[in-house]
Parts: C-alpha cells; structure tokens; sequence
C-alpha cells in the first residue's frame, strides 16, 4: 500500500454511510420495513452491512432474494418511503468525527461530503447533525454518475476552487477508495465503518487509519 504526502492537501471529501455516521441502524429498519411490506424475507444487521455504499436500488437489489429480483423495484421503493420517514433516529456520528472535523476546519481546510444516498436524504442528514459544517454537500443525482465514477469528485473539487491533486476522500469502503484513485484524489480508508480493511487495502488505499483523530495527524 503505497504512502503518498499529504502536506498539499486543501480540501477533505467524506463518504457519509460508514466514515461520518452510523447510520446502519436507521437504514436496516427501514429495509427490513421495506421487505416485510413486500412479503419478503428480512436481514440481520450484521448481514446488511454489506450491502450499503453502492446506492439504495443497489441495495434493495442485494436484500431481494435472487428469485424474486423482478420485485426489486418494488423493494427500492418502499425502502425510500420508509427511509424517508426515519433518517436521524438511531443514526449518530462516530465518536471522534466531530472534533476532527473542527480541527480540520480550523486549520483551513474545505470540507465536503460526496454519498451514492439520494441527494436530498443526504442533505438532511448533514444538515440535522453536522449544521454548516460542510461547504458542499453532494448525494446520488440523477444527472451525475454514482461514485467509483469521478465525475461528482471533479464537481466539488471545481465548487471548492481547489484541484484533485490537493484533495483528500475519505471512506470506509472500495467504492471510496476507487473513486478517490479515479480522479486523482488521496484515497484514505476508514477501518471503523462497514467494510473489512483488507477491502481498502486490495482497492489501493494510500493510507488506511482506525481513528478519526488520525486523519488530523495524517493530514499535518
């Protein structure tokens, strides 16, 4: 795994499910709230977990046994409703996140979030626990491509004024990593959300950390 410099780096992008906030608690009930309306058989938590970082359709499709994904659809859109419905009642930022945050913003450095969740869902849930902590805020659009594609990772960094060379993205899944590498950003994964380091490192993270706290150090 390759240690790439990090003294120019101006600008912080942070996936949101997993890296900022555990949110797998809201977004289990409201998928197994999906599949019961459905008739159709329910998740644990820890099978979820899994799933989450490619987008809603994506992961209605995964819950959706494999004989009945014409019902995916179906499945996805219930999901919306009741996610909808219940998006900060067990969901909380991972200990830590905040005061990296303020300490990042403190030393200058424009902060982001880029999500594959729906871009109004993602709006609320920043908003509601991070309040004008973030200059850009970008969920799944339908006229952006969804992450490992670049192409939402070029827009903030144009938005904040700074070139991908000097951002970071940070997350706790392949996907983020992929995405950061594919616009030429700093890839750090975060081992404390739903995916198993080994994933970070096989995707070609720079830097893997287990700590909020440690990005503040990493970054200088």
């Amino acid at each position: 795994m390759p240690l790439l410099a990090c003294m120019a780096i101006r600008a912080v992008v942070f996936d949101l499910d997993g890296t900022l906030v555990d949110t797998l608690a809201d977004i289990a009930w409201a998928i197994n709230a999906a599949l019961r309306a459905t008739g159709l058989p329910t998740h644990a938590l820890c099978a979820l977990r899994r799933f989450i970082g490619r987008g809603a359709a994506h992961l209605a499709a995964c819950v959706t046994p494999a004989h009945e994904q014409h019902r995916s659809a179906e499945v996805f859109a219930r999901f919306q409703q009741f996610y909808a419905a219940r998006l900060v009642v067990d969901s909380r930022p991972y200990d830590g996140v905040e005061p990296m945050l303020a300490s990042l913003s403190a030393r200058g450095v424009s902060l982001a979030v880029l999500s594959n969740k729906p871009d109004a869902l993602t709006k609320h849930i920043v908003l509601e626990l991070f309040p004008e902590r973030f200059a850009a805020v970008y969920g799944q659009r339908d006229d952006v491509p969804m992450k490992p594609d670049p192409a939402a990772l070029h827009a903030i960094a144009a938005q904040l004024c700074v070139r991908t060379d000097e951002l970071a993205m940070v997350g706790d899944s392949g996907v983020d990593v992929t995405t950061a590498k594919n616009a030429g950003a700093l890839a750090v994964g975060v081992t404390w959300g739903y995916r198993p380091e080994t994933e970070l490192v096989h995707a070609g993270a720079h830097h893997v950390i287990a700590h909020p706290a440690a990005l503040r150090v990493l970054l200088g």
